[in-house]
């Protein structure tokens, strides 16, 4: 099984860690790799419809997004949009396809969320 960690901070807390990290502050252990800047965005990219969206193209493997569009009933609009959004968090991964289309892969099974719900004291 194939684990996604996402986790919800602040541009500018991801700019924080990111620059600690470069200066040898901090450690990436075992931390999300994909960040949210809001629940509310982490609901909307895996929100129901999305998520029905990943297990069809999981199951089905489509060759391309017209295939997917008739599969789901989705406008191929729509579905690109979708989709490259997906991609830029790293839930999918558009492969080129035969005849130079676009076949939408989806990379992990699972999503795990870390959200912290109060400021992490600073270690010594």
């Amino acid at each position: 099984m194939k684990t996604l960690k996402v986790g919800i901070s602040t541009y500018a807390e991801m700019k924080a860690r990111t620059l600690a990290v470069a200066r040898g502050e901090h450690r990436v252990a075992d931390e999300p790799r994909v960040w949210f800047t809001s629940t509310e965005s982490f609901a909307k990219v895996l929100s129901a419809g999305n998520r029905e969206l990943l297990r069809i193209i999981s199951e089905a493997a489509p060759g391309s997004i017209e295939e997917l569009a008739q599969l789901t009933g989705r406008a191929k609009s729509n579905l690109s949009r979708t989709l490259k959004t997906m991609a830029g968090y790293g839930l999918v991964r558009l492969e080129p396809g035969e005849h130079g289309r676009i076949a939408p892969k989806v990379i992990y099974d699972r999503v795990e969320l870390g959200l912290a719900i109060a400021a992490t004291p600073k270690r010594n």
